[in-house]
């Protein structure tokens, strides 16, 4: 690994860009080597992406492609292995990197592209390891760079991408520091734009001349759909653009398990986790037995643990620690081994971070008290989309054994998700309206999102007046743990309704 360059080498480098005539800069040449190398990037090959990037420096040193691809390279090695002594040194990178490509040609599209890309990729990569001020600031560089560029080159189609990316994230940003900085600046988002921005570039790209950019475009516009946007037409949509990739990408296998995970499609997950491509070439990726580990437990495989503790001997990064102790704790508690599961809560509390949003969760789980089993065996089975398996454990259950509010409200909770996926609409607004009736004042969700997902069940029907009642008292909710969450949802929802 090299060592983070020195403001004197820095400094140096520019004084010698600076000196040399016009007429040696490059352009901007993406060329076959540079297309072969972003290839490799998004198959996760990002070994022999580097050597053929670091060969394309020898030969063409002032290409400014270079700099951009290597931050590429960072981005993902940082996206897969979550190591933050590896984050504190890569990021030194940056500022070089900007450097020599903002003394290259200024008559590119790619001049203010490669520099507005840098920004946000180190803005995504900031605020999974807490630095969320610093985050919002490349943030808004990244959208100065990206909005002069489409009104300089309006026919750049990768402008979209940036910019649908930066709507979608501001939209549903929650309350918090990146929220607050940005909108002192006036910077502010809109999801369904942004969605709509990429679904017209994912559509465009494959008969453009940038459709070597395909697969980025692709990977964001899943993401957005998956995580965003919760958007019900997320796993249609990513299997529809994913089909086009090879499958020797590891990317892709990733990306489509992780949609089919996050959307109920759990043993096509299973699946597409057991016939991913392996060996050398590729990155190492320990997410991938974590993932495994999700999708296996919510069909209650017991022997799921397995791939939990491949991923805590694997992992060097800050993120799922605590929610793998969570989820071998369950396996302990699924299992009768109370002793056990008390252990693992210890782990829970003691043991890696918080900065990822399942790790926050699993820390405040633990402190709500041990599930109910019979209620953890329904959440895991509804989350894996075995709806009418996870409602036949909810009817082995009488309410009235349910000493605990927070455990009634929850009971209700899950009948009612289970109702909605199967299509008894009516049934689960019953019993969503129970699970607020019973849980408004608890520090568990059940409520707060019940009331959210009323909303747009009644949105649905075309009932604005009971959505937009709905979405206020979800909002109204205040002091349960997805607060900053299911407030902003609820307020993007309204905001399509005004």
């Amino acid at each position: 690994m090299k060592l983070q360059p020195t403001l004197k080498c820095r400094y140096t480098l520019i004084i010698l860009l600076f000196c040399l005539p016009v007429s040696v800069f490059a352009k901007f040449d993406f060329n076959t080597n540079c297309l072969k190398a972003y290839g490799l990037i998004f198959e996760l090959k990002l070994t022999s992406a580097r050597h053929m990037v670091a060969s394309e420096k020898k030969v063409n040193p002032t290409n400014a492609i270079v700099p951009l691809l290597e931050n590429y390279i960072d981005f993902f090695q940082l996206l897969t292995t979550d190591n933050k002594d590896l984050f504190n040194q890569l990021k030194g990178y940056k500022a070089a990197r900007l450097d020599m490509i903002a003394a290259d040609d200024q008559n590119s599209p790619y001049y203010l592209y490669a520099q507005a890309e840098i920004n946000m990729q180190w803005a995504l990569i900031r605020s999974r390891f807490g630095e969320q001020f610093n985050a919002a600031m490349e943030i808004k560089k990244a959208n100065s760079y990206l909005q002069d560029n489409a009104k300089k080159f309006p026919g750049f189609q990768m402008n979209a991408k940036g910019l649908g990316v930066i709507n979608a994230v501001l939209g549903i940003l929650p309350n918090g520091l990146m929220k607050s900085t940005l909108a002192t600046f006036g910077i502010k988002g809109d999801l369904q734009k942004g969605i709509g921005m990429m679904q017209k570039l994912v559509t465009a790209l494959p008969s453009s001349a940038l459709a070597h950019f395909y697969e980025e475009a692709v990977f964001y516009y899943s993401f957005v759909l998956t995580d965003l946007a919760h958007s019900p037409i997320a796993y249609t949509e990513s299997k529809k653009y994913l089909a086009r990739i090879p499958d020797s990408s590891l990317l892709k296998s990733y990306l489509k398990a992780y949609v089919c995970a996050k959307t109920g499609h759990n043993e096509e997950a299973i699946e597409v986790l057991s016939a991913r491509p392996t060996g050398n070439l590729y990155t190492s990726f320990p997410y991938l037995e974590y993932l495994t580990g999700m999708v296996r437990l919510n069909k209650m495989d017991l022997n799921s643990g397995l791939y939990f503790n491949r991923f805590l001997e694997q992992n060097k990064g800050v993120s799922y620690v605590k929610d793998s102790y969570l989820h071998l704790g369950w396996i302990a508690l699924l299992r009768g081994e109370v002793k056990d599961y008390a252990t693992y809560v210890e782990k829970v509390k003691t043991l890696g971070y918080s900065f990822n949003e399942r790790d926050k969760q699993a820390f405040n789980e633990v402190s709500l008290g041990t599930p109910n089993v019979s209620l953890l065996k329904a959440r895991l089975l509804s989350d894996g989309g075995y709806y009418s398996r996870s409602q036949e454990v909810l009817g082995g259950l009488e309410e009235n054994e349910l000493k605990l509010v927070k455990d009634r409200t929850e009971y209700h909770y899950r009948i009612a998700r289970n109702q909605e996926e199967l299509g008894k609409l009516d049934s689960a607004l019953e019993n969503y309206q129970r699970a607020v009736d019973y849980g408004r004042n608890l520090k568990a969700h059940f409520a707060a999102n019940s009331a959210l997902l009323m909303g747009k069940i009644y949105m649905k029907r075309k009932n604005f007046t009971a959505a937009k009642a709905s979405f206020n008292t979800a909002i109204g909710m205040k002091g349960h743990l997805y607060e900053n969450s299911i407030e902003s949802a609820a307020k993007d929802s309204l905001k399509r309704l005004n």
